[in-house]
């Protein structure tokens, strides 16, 4: 069963379940028919039933994981296909010009250069580690496209984390901040629950990523460089970068792995930062950021989401 569901609904015929379905925020996850009962439109009644309640909430635009082996039955309950690893996974979409438009959106901030670099960032929060790359990226390209991640997988909200990332490049003139939008997928959020072992959701959502983001966003923008920090500690983030730089170059985009900054021998992360929050321990935050998102974590502002990282058990 996928960790990541917020809604469920089961379809019976008498008293027996022969269909059912979830969601998490804005994607349907966990569809499943009996086979007797394929072919009857029980597949619509359940995609329509779950959409029904996310329209409700809000949602308007619709993402759903399949088997690439039912892929066919979601185009028939009107979903698009946006791109599939073979024998893994298919990514649909419900609005048919969904990824057309995002591409459109892209195009708009594309300028033409000889480097033009890549960047994706969580910033959870945004820290010096994260603004030296940034920095060092800028200095060794004409243009660099930065993508926050807007998937609210993070204690730290999107809104948070974009605001505290433009406050901390405002000086780099060469930089150009995008939302990374519903196209680039976090690792948090990936549904896992049709896949066999731990080690191939890693690479299939890698590869579903980094396909979405050659066939799509390198063309858009014209990006030829990708650049990453080096990941000393998580091994999920390790094996995505080794998948990338595979997959990239592959396609002509080089693919540079930059050393962590590093202070009295240790890695800046994120994840101390926010651990050093929880401990209270302002003066050591001070010396992993930015003086902008310092300033953010002392004011009032901040007051109730510093409560909830202390209270957080979790790694994000």
């Amino acid at each position: 069963m996928d960790k990541n569901l917020e809604y469920t609904i089961g379809v019976y015929d008498s008293k027996q379940l022969v269909a059912t379905g979830s969601f998490f925020k804005n994607t349907l996850r966990c569809l499943a028919v009996s086979s007797d009962y394929k072919g009857q439109g029980v597949t619509n009644m359940l995609v329509s039933e779950l959409m029904s309640e996310q329209y409700y909430r809000g949602y308007t635009d619709i993402f759903l994981y399949t088997k690439c082996d039912t892929a066919k039955f979601f185009q028939n309950a009107g979903f698009n296909e946006i791109a599939r690893i073979e024998d893994a996974v298919v990514l649909m979409e419900n609005n048919p010009n969904g990824i057309q438009q995002y591409v459109k959106s892209l195009s708009k901030k594309r300028v033409d250069a000889d480097k033009v670099a890549s960047i994706v960032v969580n910033a959870n929060p945004f820290t010096l580690g994260h603004q030296y790359l940034i920095e060092k990226v800028a200095s060794e390209n004409d243009v660099v496209h930065l993508f926050v991640v807007s998937e609210d997988a993070s204690i730290i909200p999107f809104s948070v984390r974009y605001d505290l990332v433009k406050k901390g490049t405002k000086h780099l003139k060469n930089v150009i901040i995008h939302k990374a939008g519903n196209y680039i997928i976090s690792s948090a959020t990936f549904p896992s629950y049709f896949i066999k072992d731990g080690r191939s959701v890693v690479d299939t959502h890698a590869r579903l990523d980094l396909e979405i983001f050659k066939r799509y966003i390198v063309p858009a923008l014209g990006i030829n460089r990708r650049y990453v920090g080096e990941e000393p500690y998580c091994k999920v983030t390790r094996k995505y970068n080794e998948i990338m730089k595979s997959t990239l170059e592959k396609a002509g985009v080089e693919c540079i792995i930059v050393p962590r900054l590093e202070l009295k021998g240790e890695a800046i992360s994120a994840s101390k930062v926010r651990n050093y929050i929880k401990e209270g321990k302002m003066a050591e935050v001070k010396k992993l950021v930015p003086n902008s998102t310092y300033e953010y974590f002392k004011s009032k502002a901040a007051a109730e989401l510093v409560e909830k990282i202390k209270n957080n058990i979790g790694r994000h």
